[in-house]
């Protein structure tokens, strides 16, 4: 079995005010007032997957926190999928391997200046953390301050084009010396942070509280604070929504979107793409032929108009339609093996996780059409963080999985190279081969940005072409929002809902 990182499957981010008006807002202008007294009310926000590990910045509660408005890096994304400023108001290449960012004036929750030194060593414990940052996955970084007093240098090992846009990761944002006074390489990320909400107290898996940081450098919050609840079931968000008990419920689930007035959810397409995995390393999909077997077994195009009920966009390929340059650029997948004859003997071990709800009944979709074709099917469903382990030891022969594709750095090859390659951080399928290693390496060594999309869907095109993965459909996100509401951001990147406009 090879060695895999722990991934950050479940990762979205704060934008800044300057390009969060690139992305759809939830109804109504971002004018000042909105609450009592003049000071704004709090938001009750119901999120959907609950924190797994005590809200470390680094794994997979990193993008609850961005969501919440709590932490930020040097850069951001932009609606076009592009590196944009944050923390670092510019930034330039300095020889091939070294960038410089020049910082804004910024100040973090607890006081402290935002300075070279102190972004610096945030950054310095990111790397050193165990394990590691997804957007970190196969790069080694440096940081220091640089000549100027508002400079941070960054070196990489080997040169790297796509920094800046790995440097807008969620994993990435930047904490004060305060967060790291604990000892074991930990990060506390309450009071510590530079987002436009304090976080003040975390209840377990259960709920946060924030306060809104005055002090922000992208100006005053509109709402006075957020009351978050971590809410997995996803009939559960939507009830509460419906009646009264919050303002904004994340994910809701495509059946319980005709339960919400119409002016209630949004949709949003997004570049999160529903998957079947297949474990190409052991067991019964080792075979490449029962692979092609199964993939021609699958019918992807009920999962959009049946179980998605519409909120959603056949499958085409690992990038879906919110990747607006994908489809122009998409080629025949490569290298596919003739199908081979399911025995029937081997029992498939498909599993999923239920924190989305649509999960579930798409593993019993796929269930039904493999044992259509003659294999014999189990299928196991639990909560995300009681699966994660044993699908990345490649205990499972076959996995639903819902990934979005630009997540952990905007880099579209970033999540090949992750979910694909032999040492790839986030490889559930179990996937080495070395010609999708070859075209994947290839693709990371481009810096223009549309030489760049060729390649990675050239790399695409051999990954299909392995018939590791079977993309069954391009997901949009239902979000509910009161009527009350205003200035929830729908990021089709998912790294973002709460801003300084979003208000009651």
């Amino acid at each position: 079995m090879r060695p895999l990182r722990r991934p950050r499957l479940l990762a979205p981010f704060l934008l800044t005010p300057l390009i969060a008006g690139c992305f759809a807002s939830g109804g109504g202008d971002s004018g000042d007032g909105g609450g009592k007294g003049g000071d704004g009310d709090r938001l009750r926000v119901a999120l959907a997957f609950p924190p797994a590990e005590n809200l470390s910045p680094y794994g997979a509660d990193a993008t609850l926190l961005s969501r919440l408005g709590v932490t930020e890096g040097l850069t951001a994304l932009d609606a076009n999928g592009s590196a944009a400023p944050a923390l670092a108001e510019s930034w330039r290449r300095d020889g091939e391997k070294t960038w410089e960012f020049t910082l804004r004036d910024a100040t973090f929750q607890d006081g402290s200046e935002v300075t070279p030194a102190a972004v610096a060593d945030s950054l310095g414990r990111a790397t050193r953390a165990k394990p590691a940052p997804a957007a970190l996955a196969g790069v080694s970084l440096s940081a220091k301050a640089g000549s100027g007093e508002r400079v941070v240098r960054v070196t990489t090992a080997e040169p790297d084009p796509v920094l800046p846009l790995r440097l807008s990761s969620p994993s990435l944002a930047i904490l004060s010396a305060k967060a790291y006074e604990e000892k074991g390489g930990k990060a506390d990320p309450v009071g510590t942070a530079t987002g436009p909400f304090r976080l003040t107290k975390v209840n377990g898996a259960t709920s946060a509280s924030l306060d809104r940081f005055d002090d922000y450098w992208g100006g005053r919050a509109q709402a006075s604070g957020i009351d978050a609840r971590f809410v997995a079931d996803g009939t559960a968000r939507a009830n509460a929504l419906r009646t009264g008990e919050l303002d904004i419920a994340e994910a809701v689930p495509v059946a319980q979107a005709a339960s919400l007035d119409e002016g209630t959810r949004r949709d949003t397409a997004t570049t999160r793409t529903t998957s079947l995995l297949f474990n190409a390393s052991s067991g019964t999909f080792k075979d490449a032929g029962l692979r092609a077997a199964a993939r021609g077994a699958v019918d992807t195009s009920v999962f959009a108009k049946d179980v998605y009920e519409g909120y959603g966009d056949p499958g085409a390929g690992i990038y879906g339609p919110a990747v607006t340059w994908a489809e122009g650029k998409r080629s025949a997948p490569v290298g596919r093996a003739g199908a081979g004859r399911p025995g029937g003997d081997d029992v498939i071990d498909l599993a999923t996780y239920d924190n989305r709800p649509e999960l579930p009944e798409a593993a019993q979709v796929v269930k039904q059409q493999l044992e259509k074709a003659g294999f014999t099917v189990k299928l196991t469903v639990r909560e995300y963080s009681r699966l994660e382990a044993d699908a990345l030891d490649g205990k499972f022969d076959a996995f639903v999985l819902a990934r979005n594709t630009l997540l952990d750095t905007g880099d579209p090859v970033a999540v090949l190279a992750s979910d694909y390659t032999c040492d790839g951080g986030f490889n559930i399928a179990q996937l080495c081969d070395k010609d999708v290693d070859r075209a994947v390496a290839d693709a990371e060594k481009i810096a223009d940005t549309a030489k760049r999309q060729d390649a990675a869907m050239a790399a695409e095109a051999r990954i299909l072409g392995s018939d590791a993965v079977v993309p069954l459909v391009h997901q949009r996100i239902i979000t509910g929002v009161a009527d009350s509401v205003q200035g929830v951001i729908l990021d089709p990147y998912e790294r973002t809902l709460v801003g300084t406009g979003t208000r009651r």
